[in-house]
């Protein structure tokens, strides 16, 4: 029976890919495995058979040290031929980003990357991914008879487990040294900020007319519990750092509750925070595009509005 052959180093968003899996695969009369790699994966393992694998692959091999992209690679190849995987299932993170292709060439498959929706249409998997910049989104169908889908986290909803455990099993593979050597690590400077996991985001932008008034939207996701992001223009200014940048050259979010302040809705932000389950906006310009997003909108001052919804949430 061909399978479907799930990965991500991250155990959030593999359970994710794993249930839409099962969901797929019971259209398409496929099963689903799942490969956990390196240190800690049959932790992880139980966990995957609840949400949907019927057999788990997991190896705790030495070469998986630090999850070097070409040994993952290489161990994932050797995973989808022993399994006979018709579609390999990645997360788009950035590490995804670049496992999935070094994957899809040593199957021969064809890979798409960046996708955020994948649907069934006549039996075959469509991809949607956004195309020129964000204005529009490109579907994609892939004619090879190994296909490799890199998903944006959170692209899609996950449900409770199921009672099933899953088997696990512990494959024999052959695996060589990473070919890169590691000689220094550095932790990165700036703020660490995980925006992708944050059910509650505030985001700032032009509408600002200086760097102090941030404060402003800091005081705001402060009373929200949320956390602060900005567009890339304030991150230019570095007004922000770029780990709070949200949009097409940004972190792809899918908060419960999103909050625009002084952001015009340029398609090169609001990519970021389209799938948000609640959007909110506060903008001056009442024809701005932002508006067009939001399930709820005020049009007034910034200046005036946000110390007033400060102020009404700490009485809360």
């Amino acid at each position: 029976m061909a399978q479907i052959l799930v990965y991500s180093e991250k155990p959030a968003a593999a359970r994710e890919l794993v249930f839409k899996a099962k969901e797929l695969g019971a259209a398409l009369g496929l099963g689903v495995v799942a490969a956990a790699l390196g240190e800690g994966a049959a932790g992880t393992a139980a966990g995957l058979g609840e949400y949907g694998a019927d057999r788990v692959y997991v190896s705790e091999d030495s070469a998986f040290a630090g999850l070097p992209v070409d040994v993952v690679a290489e161990a994932l190849a050797q995973v989808a031929r022993a399994a006979g995987a018709e579609y390999l299932l990645v997360s788009s993170t950035r590490r995804g980003k670049e496992l999935a292709p070094r994957v899809a060439q040593k199957l021969g498959a064809a890979c798409v990357t960046d996708v955020n929706s994948l649907t069934l249409e006549d039996g075959v998997l469509v991809a949607g991914r956004y195309a020129l910049g964000g204005a529009t989104v490109a579907l994609e169908k892939l004619d090879t008879q190994t296909k490799v889908f890199a998903i944006m986290p959170k692209t899609f909803e996950i449900g409770a487990p199921t009672a099933g455990a899953g088997e696990v099993f512990a494959p024999a593979l052959s695996l060589q040294p990473s070919a890169v050597k590691l000689v220094d690590r550095r932790p990165k400077e700036g703020e660490s900020v995980n925006l992708d996991a944050a059910e509650r985001i505030v985001g700032v932008g032009r509408g600002f007319g200086k760097r102090e008034d941030v404060a402003l939207g800091e005081q705001l996701a402060a009373a929200l519990e949320a956390e602060l992001a900005c567009t890339k223009g304030l991150a230019d200014f570095q007004w922000l750092p770029e780990e709070r940048i949200i949009g097409l050259s940004g972190a792809k979010t899918k908060p419960d509750l999103y909050v625009a302040v002084g952001i015009s809705g340029q398609i090169q932000h609001t990519v970021g925070v389209s799938s948000s389950k609640l959007i909110a906006a506060i903008n001056t310009d009442k024809d701005a595009p932002i508006f067009q997003l939001a399930d709820y909108g005020i049009v007034g001052d910034l200046y005036q509005v946000v110390p007033a919804l400060v102020e009404k949430l700490k009485g809360l």
